[in-house]
C-alpha cells in the first residue's frame, strides 16, 4: 500500500470514528426524558448513590427537571431536537473531508474550532445556569477528546497534502 492510500484510509478511518461518535452523541438528545429516567433507575440499581451521592442527586434533579418540562411545557424540549438535528447536520458535514481530504481541511479545522468553543461556553454558561463545575468539567471533555481525533486527521491531511498533486483529486471510495 502507497503512503498515499495509508494516509487515505487513516483519514477516513478517524472521520467514521469522529462521525460515528457525533451521530450517537446528537442522536442521544432526543429521547432525553426516557434516557434520564434509565439513568435513574441504573443509578439506583448500581448503588452508585453509595459512592457518589452528588451524581446520583444532580441525576435526580435533571430528571425531575425535564419530567416537568415534559408535563407542563413541552415545547422546551424542543430545544434539544435542534440540538440533536444539529449534531447530525455537522457530522454530514464530515463528508466533504471524507470525499477529499486536502479539499476540505477546513472542515476538520472547523470542527476543532467548535471543539476549543466548548470549553468557554461550559465555563461561562454552566454556572449561569446552575449547572455543578464536576458537570462543566464532563461537558468540557467533550471539547478535549472530540479535537484528538481532528487534530490527527488534520496532521494526516498535511502529509496527504504534500504528497498529492494540487490538481488530483482524492477519489471517494
Amino acid at each position: 500500500m502507497s503512503d498515499r492510500a495509508a494516509l487515505l484510509k487513516g483519514i477516513r478511518a478517524w472521520l467514521v470514528l469522529f462521525v460515528v461518535c457525533l451521530v450517537l452523541s446528537g442522536a442521544t438528545a432526543f429521547p432525553l426524558v426516557h434516557e434520564l429516567h434509565w439513568t435513574e433507575d441504573l443509578l439506583r440499581s448500581l448503588s452508585v448513590s453509595d459512592h457518589l451521592p452528588a451524581l446520583t442527586d444532580w441525576i435526580e434533579r435533571v430528571r425531575r427537571g425535564v419530567d416537568t418540562a415534559d408535563t407542563e411545557y413541552p415545547f422546551l424540549l424542543y430545544g434539544t431536537d435542534w440540538l440533536a438535528f444539529a449534531h447530525l447536520v455537522i457530522a454530514v458535514a464530515f463528508y466533504g473531508p471524507y470525499r477529499d481530504p486536502v479539499r476540505n481541511i477546513w472542515v476538520v479545522e472547523f470542527g476543532m474550532i467548535a471543539c476549543a468553543g466548548i470549553v468557554p461556553l461550559a465555563l461561562v454558561c454552566g454556572p449561569i445556569r446552575g449547572i455543578p463545575f464536576w458537570w462543566t468539567v464532563i461537558d468540557m471533555s467533550f471539547g478535549f477528546i472530540g479535537v484528538i481525533p481532528l487534530y490527527v486527521v488534520r496532521e494526516k491531511i498535511k502529509r496527504l497534502a504534500a504528497l498529492t498533486p494540487d490538481t488530483a483529486p482524492v477519489p471517494a471510495t
